[in-house]
């Protein structure tokens, strides 16, 4: 089972916010849609923060942002952050999420990011 990564959109917000309702995540606490709607487009103002879905038969199963951030350091060469990568509950344990790192880190191979940073919270076991 391989889906497809994509740049999310404005219309995918509810199915990302579906995705946060997990009770894992922020137990089952997510923003409403006009405040998930103001941050996704903060979020398109900055060029190296971006909102990924991954897609199979046209259904949002999966989610993460990354953010490629510059730095001073390390001869100017970035960095990339990995937050908020969550998979639906009926195709967990599938390679889902580790497609979705898979593309992350392509993304700032690309971007000749000299690192990768993911972090998940203590609760989310399953996901360590």
């Amino acid at each position: 089972m391989q889906p497809a990564i994509r740049p999310a959109t404005r219309a995918d917000l509810p199915s990302v916010l579906g995705l946060y309702a997990q009770p894992e995540f922020d137990d089952g606490a997510v923003l409403p849609l006009a405040g998930a709607e103001a941050i996704f487009e903060r979020m398109g103002r900055c060029l190296d923060y971006r909102l990924f879905v991954a897609e199979l038969d046209e259904r949002v199963i999966g989610t993460f942002a990354l953010l490629i951030m510059p730095n001073l350091g390390h001869l100017g060469r970035p960095s990339g952050i990995v937050e908020d990568l969550v998979v639906a509950p009926d195709v967990q344990s599938r390679g889902i999420g580790r497609a979705m790192k898979v593309f992350a880190r392509e993304e700032c191979r690309k971007a000749g990011c000299y690192k990768l940073v993911m972090s998940s919270n203590e609760r989310r076991v399953r996901a360590r």
